[in-house]
């Protein structure tokens, strides 16, 4: 059963002049294995945070370092949570994320739903 859906969408030169306008942002939205990837990359994976956020009901106090994307080569990326969004899909029941990623023409984007049995 779908428990929600999220999407979001993020200029990728908007969103890195904001981190480099900002350095402490990029350790405050993403978790260590996940700062030092391509810009493309990384705007996608914070429109995956906010994809998750969104298909959670986006309820406030949740960790942007409670999530993370990995995506292993020629794998589909994978959504992992722990802490405040763990606690979150509990108590919504989710018990798996699906993830789409893409990027192309300096906008990335997207797509998580949550599901539970």
């Amino acid at each position: 059963m779908i428990v929600g859906v999220g999407i979001d969408v993020v200029d990728v030169a908007r969103f890195m002049a904001t981190l480099e306008r900002t350095p402490a942002l990029r350790e405050r939205l993403f978790t260590p294995d996940e700062r030092d990837l391509p810009p493309s990359s990384l705007a996608a994976r914070f429109a995956a945070k906010e994809a998750i956020a969104k298909a959670l009901g986006a309820p406030s106090g949740m960790s942007w370092q409670d999530a993370t994307v990995r995506r292993a080569v020629g794998e589909q990326p994978v959504v992992e949570v722990v802490g405040t969004v763990a606690a979150r899909a509990a108590e919504l029941g989710v018990d798996r994320f699906h993830l789409s990623l893409s990027h192309d023409a300096g906008i990335a984007s997207a797509v998580v739903v949550a599901e539970r049995d």
